[in-house]
């Protein structure tokens, strides 16, 4: 089954195709990052205005490398949340009409269960059951994956996400945006000092994280630093080791718990160097998705709806996009598959 997948939830339009037997036909993908760097952050309004611009020529681009046309199309899969609410109508609307047009069928896909899914587009795919540690700029929780569509939340942030805290800490310290890249790049440059910043919420029980107050930590050091390019490399190290020590205990703990063998690693946190060598060090099976798919991206959707429509799922024809959904209300793939 031939499915395009359309991912516009936040500041990124992507586009792909999936197909069943062959895999990954096709992908595209554009950035809004220059547009909302003026801004320091992501502009809601603009945002949907630019998925609007760029979605049918990303769309007629994807179709062509395929080699395909527009009536090959077999369904079409579209992020409908958690988002911005504008950015989700974009996608929704675009993908819902193209499917009436052609009369195919299509599905909403939840935002993380495409994040969840994407290390399975690589050739070494993990096995359910699992333990998911997604992370990225809206989200950070630990997820118990008993099968594709059985979603037990283990824990998840009470305040700010992993890639919220490192894109608001680099803002403190005066890197441009997007701030969380630059400022795990520049932590590769710093080097251990007498910094000393905690690991919230590891010595009470439990797998909730907290992450609010490790910004407060960053600027009051940097604050009190010579603030020289050396102390803001080695507040950055810092940083990113409290982060990162931060989930490596909490993954353990969730591993543990549950008793599962393998963890997979998805959003755009997951493309940090540092997370992925120390997660590696568990002591179980890590997966990750390639880089390209640790970010936002239309192949992860283009997949995550390809399994449920090909097992049969059917959702009436409505446009009800939903800027909070909670991964636990997902059903199962359809027995009869």
């Amino acid at each position: 089954m031939k499915v395009l997948g359309i991912e516009s939830s936040c500041d990124e339009t992507g586009v792909a195709i999936y197909d069943t037997e062959k895999g990954l036909l096709s992908e595209a993908l554009y950035s809004q990052v220059a547009m909302h760097a003026e801004y320091g952050g992501v502009v809601p309004e603009l945002a949907s205005r630019d998925h609007i611009r760029k979605i049918v020529p990303l769309i007629r681009e994807t179709v062509k490398n395929a080699g395909m046309t527009m009536q090959d199309l077999e369904g079409i899969a579209y992020t409908s949340g958690p988002g911005l609410i504008g950015a989700l109508m974009v996608g929704a609307s675009v993908g819902r009409t193209m499917a009436w047009s052609l009369g195919i069928p299509a599905l909403a896909v939840h935002h993380m269960e495409g994040h969840l899914l994407a290390p399975m587009l690589e050739e070494d795919a993990p096995e359910c059951p699992f333990v998911a540690l997604l992370v990225s700029g809206g989200h950070t929780m630990l997820v118990e994956v008993k099968a594709i569509g059985d979603y037990k939340i283990l824990g998840e942030s009470v305040d700010d996400a992993v890639g919220e805290a490192f894109d608001k800490t680099a803002k403190l310290m005066g890197l441009s945006y997007p701030g969380g890249p630059e400022l795990a790049a520049l932590a590769e440059k710093g080097k251990p000092t007498d910094i000393k910043f905690p690991r919230p919420m590891v010595n009470r029980p439990g797998l909730d994280f907290s992450f609010s107050g490790l910004k407060t930590a960053a600027l009051l050091a940097w604050e009190k630093s010579a603030q020289t390019d050396e102390a803001k490399a080695d507040i950055a190290y810092a940083f990113q080791e409290a982060i990162v020590d931060t989930l490596f205990i909490k993954c353990d703990r969730a591993l543990k718990q549950t008793g599962h063998k393998r963890l997979i690693v998805a959003g755009g946190v997951g493309a940090n160097k540092r997370l992925r060598e120390r997660l590696n060090d568990l002591g179980v099976e890590v997966f990750f998705p390639r880089q390209a798919f640790c970010t936002d991206n239309g192949a992860m959707i283009a997949y995550a709806g390809a399994l449920r429509l090909a097992a049969g799922q059917q959702e009436p024809a409505v446009i009800s996009p939903q800027p909070r959904w909670s991964l636990e209300t997902l059903t199962g793939l359809p027995e009869a598959v």
